[in-house]
């Protein structure tokens, strides 16, 4: 079965314990960890080239097969969700897996590529795992339980968005000018750089995970799939940001993220669609 795609509220009411499935995430962190690190930058890596003309390398496979088998021996009751298999399962309680986002980094021997895990429950994602082994950087989150990134001495810190209120304080990241012409919203991001403090590429997962830690108040691209965004929803969320399509849907179907730290996403939404409400308004 394929996930689960309607519009569902992401701050949805959930009293379920996700203690016990945040400590598997975490395990599954650590088994892709090793399967992804055991072949970067190796000179021999297998690429290969996708239908939909993206590559993909040995690790990639390795990485979400080392998932898979966790998941089958753990929870079979479960559904996965992988960008290398497909989906399986059930899509009610769904793991959905990006075994290595940003494989183009991966295969140039760039450090600045994730494993990204998420738990959806009900076609919300619930738990979140963002693991950056080669930067030797971890974010996870699960809801009602916080956000969290490890520290250079071992320790947990917990999240927090920044409490920028002014779209003109604001720093944000808008991934690449190339996708945003592709999507035809080169306005959108022109306008967005004019507007703000600072703006800057810094691309893929990377981003999201500054916005929760506060050093960012917005981020948003084109062209994603579920398991591209699904992990980031509960970091974000629980760090205290919003996280919708680019149309401001709670959806993980729409091929758009947006996400801020929450107080300037009504602003960052009329900034960006100003131009859409001027021409419908004449």
């Amino acid at each position: 079965m394929t996930s689960l795609t309607h519009p569902v509220s992401f701050g949805a009411p959930f009293d379920g314990d996700l203690r016990a499935d945040l400590a598997l995430a975490l395990r599954l962190a650590d088994a892709a960890d090793a399967a992804s690190m055991a072949r970067f930058d190796a000179a021999d890596l297998d690429v290969q080239l996708k239908a939909d003309a993206t590559h993909v390398t040995e690790a990639d496979l390795a990485t979400e097969r080392a998932i898979r088998a966790i998941l089958a021996s753990e929870r079979p009751g479960d559904g996965v969700f992988g960008e290398e298999f497909g989906a399986t399962g059930s899509a009610q309680r769904q793991w959905i897996v990006d075994p290595i986002d940003g494989t183009a980094n991966y295969l140039k021997g760039i450090p600045m590529w994730t494993t990204l895990i998420a738990l959806s429950i009900d076609g919300v994602p619930r738990v979140g795992v963002a693991s950056q082994p080669a930067l030797k950087r971890r974010w996870w989150a699960a809801t009602g339980l916080g956000a969290w990134t490890n520290t250079p001495d071992g320790s947990a810190a917990r999240l927090g968005v920044s409490a920028v209120d002014t779209v003109a304080e604001a720093s944000a990241s808008f991934q690449s000018i190339s996708q945003w012409d592709e999507a035809g919203q080169l306005d959108a991001v022109v306008r967005l750089s004019r507007a703000v403090w600072r703006d800057r590429g810094y691309g893929d997962t990377w981003p999201y995970m500054l916005l929760a830690e506060g050093r960012l108040e917005f981020v948003a691209e084109f062209g994603v799939k579920e398991y591209d965004i699904a992990a980031l929803v509960p970091i974000i969320t629980e760090a205290g940001g919003r996280f919708t399509s680019f149309d401001g849907e709670d959806s993980l179907s729409q091929r758009s993220a947006l996400a801020t730290n929450g107080v300037l996403h009504a602003a960052f939404l009329d900034l960006l669609h100003a131009q859409q409400t001027l021409e419908s308004s004449r």
